[in-house]
């Protein structure tokens, strides 16, 4: 499936696949906000992208009118997710991945279940573990000189602690990158792929659930076993299955995309780079500030009704792009919004969502990124990316450098 036409209006034709679009999409956000806040597309089977914070804080409200219980990827036309629907193999596991592809009250009883696994005293359980393969992955490089800072540094943490958290053999690490692309990148315009990799997702968490029904324990995927649901009945193995592929799909991409986000910014910006190797005291308010200005996460709802916002009609059935990078730059919100401001305070961002929505994991990822960040400084505090026009990214539902090449002082 592709959609390759020139855009000629970005309030009408919008493409978020569009190069320039991927590289920097700030300058498109900014022309809509001012004349048509709310856009509408036909590519990708049809959507509407909000571009103001309030308009995208009050759609994240709306529930159940802009609806989550769909298939999440932002540019599956409606034909595709019915076949998906429809395919006899997926019968099998389902498409959901609870709770965040759920509404009320199933929303409600899931999430309960997993936020006790991602409360900020949960979170420090993986610091020790978290900090020891930060440093295992500099050791690797750090005599080189160079490095990818994408596939060899921020891609490698993300994976190894969803497999920690989840008692998974980290071997598994790379198949878990390869299959998370397949889905929320490479996939993203490709649906036999995409497909085919949901599916595997959930076989290789179907057997990870049979095995821990015939050999429970005291880790996350029992506990999740031991349930129950909204109706007091205990909570059904292939809901665990679609939670287990919400940990891998949500709490991976994202999490990298923000950490290679943050090295690229550095490497580019060396006053900031310069002012964070003498000040570390900066690196709370820092880190929120670069989930707020590189966002990586662009969700998709479906109105369940008509919905009527900011004098635009989005009827029943249309799929919404909830652009939470985009109400991040708004300027009736932030202050200087297009500026990274290392020491930005009372900072509303949304990197992590809004309402009931809102990311569980961020406490986890907030912890990863802050090792990550820490430890690279404290290891390479002197770095520049050496080939800036070289650095690709990953467009459409996740937003993240995924070529970055780096040099430094070698340590040998």
């Amino acid at each position: 499936m592709t959609d390759t036409k020139p855009v000629e209006d970005w309030a009408t034709d919008y493409d978020i696949f569009d190069a320039e679009y991927v590289r920097d999409p700030a300058p498109v956000w900014d022309e809509l906000r001012g004349r048509c806040p709310i856009a509408h597309t036909e590519r990708w089977g049809g959507s509407f992208l909000p571009t103001r914070y309030e308009d995208v804080q009050a759609l994240s409200k709306m529930v159940p009118e802009m609806s989550s219980s769909d298939v999440l990827v932002t540019t599956p036309p409606p034909e595709v997710v019915e076949a998906l629907r429809n395919d006899p193999v997926y019968a099998k596991y389902g498409t959901d991945a609870a709770p965040i592809s759920e509404d009320p009250p199933i929303h409600g009883w899931t999430r309960r279940l997993l936020l006790p696994h991602f409360s900020p005293q949960a979170a420090e359980t993986h610091r020790e573990y978290t900090q020891a393969l930060a440093d295992r992955l500099i050791d690797g490089f750090i005599d080189s000189g160079t490095v990818d800072g994408a596939s060899q540094y921020a891609q490698q943490i993300p994976p190894r602690v969803i497999a920690h958290l989840l008692g998974i053999d980290e071997s598994r690490v790379d198949d878990f990158t390869h299959w998370v692309r397949c889905v929320l990148e490479l996939g993203l315009a490709d649906d036999e792929l995409r497909r085919k990799y949901r599916l595997v997702i959930r076989e290789f968490f179907a057997d990870v659930v049979n095995e821990k029904i015939a050999h429970p324990d005291d880790g996350f995927v029992s506990s999740l076993l031991k349930g129950i649901d909204h109706e007091g009945n205990p909570i059904d193995p292939i809901m665990v299955i679609g939670m287990l592929n919400l940990q891998l799909i949500a709490g991976i991409d994202t999490t990298w995309s923000s950490i290679g986000s943050a090295l690229w910014h550095f490497g580019t910006h060396p006053t900031d780079r310069e002012r964070m190797a003498a000040e570390p005291e900066l690196w709370p308010t820092a880190i929120e500030e670069l989930l707020r200005f590189y966002a990586p996460v662009t969700m998709a709802r479906h109105a369940a009704a008509d919905v009527e916002i900011n004098d635009v009609t989005i009827p029943e059935g249309s799929k919404v792009l909830m652009n939470f990078p985009g109400a991040n730059r708004d300027p009736a919100v932030f202050d200087r919004p297009d500026e990274v401001i290392l020491d930005r305070p009372h900072n509303r961002h949304v990197a992590f969502g809004a309402g009931i929505h809102r990311c569980a994991g961020s406490n986890l990822a907030r912890l990863e990124m802050d090792i990550a960040l820490r430890t690279w400084f404290r290891r390479i505090p002197d770095f520049e990316v050496s080939e800036p026009d070289e650095v690709t990214w990953a467009g459409g539902q996740v937003r993240g450098p995924r070529y970055l090449p780096i040099r430094f002082p070698s340590a040998a």
